[in-house]
């Protein structure tokens, strides 16, 4: 089944808190605890959306899908051993597939359309942290060939700083 990429637009934001809404919930009962109440919010994806950096994979007229790409990256990215330090990249937040539709490999379909939206762009560099405590992300990125470049410590507790070159 095709998967449609397109902008986040202020119409998708009930939907999009819906699906994190949904998927916190389906994460917790998995004994993830990545997400909350605090992180992300409707605020966070308001942003997003404003600042032209909120994607969502549309499949069966609903969103199977959401990713944030830009040049931002907490202050403790700094703390990473990067190995393309002079490439040009982006860094990849809150990639969430809507639990309707998981276990279909929309989370890898979504990584491989964003390296040709990057490459597009003329960016071949990723980056992006992990919860450590979700094997199931943890796993998704090393098997798309994602290199852990370090850990940093957030409010929710150890995530790891990863990164490919494409």
């Amino acid at each position: 089944m095709d998967i449609r990429y397109r902008m986040a637009t202020s119409e998708d934001l009930q939907e999009i808190c819906d699906l994190f809404d949904h998927a916190v919930k389906a994460m917790i009962e998995n004994k993830i605890f990545q997400w909350d109440e605090f992180y992300p919010t409707d605020k966070d994806f308001r942003k997003d959306i404003d600042r032209k950096h909120l994607y969502v994979g549309v499949m069966e007229e609903k969103i199977a899908v959401v990713y944030v790409i830009n040049q931002r990256c907490d202050e403790q990215y700094i703390k990473g051993t990067w190995k393309y330090v002079d490439a040009p990249y982006y860094v990849i937040h809150r990639l969430c597939v809507n639990p309707v539709f998981q276990n279909q490999g929309i989370a890898r379909r979504t990584l491989q359309h964003i390296e040709e939206q990057l490459a597009g762009w003329g960016i071949h560099a990723i980056r992006l942290d992990a919860f450590a405590a979700n094997p199931y992300a943890i796993k998704l990125y090393e098997n798309m060939g994602y290199a852990k470049a370090g850990t940093v410590d957030f409010r929710k507790g150890k995530f790891y700083l990863m990164e490919k070159y494409f």
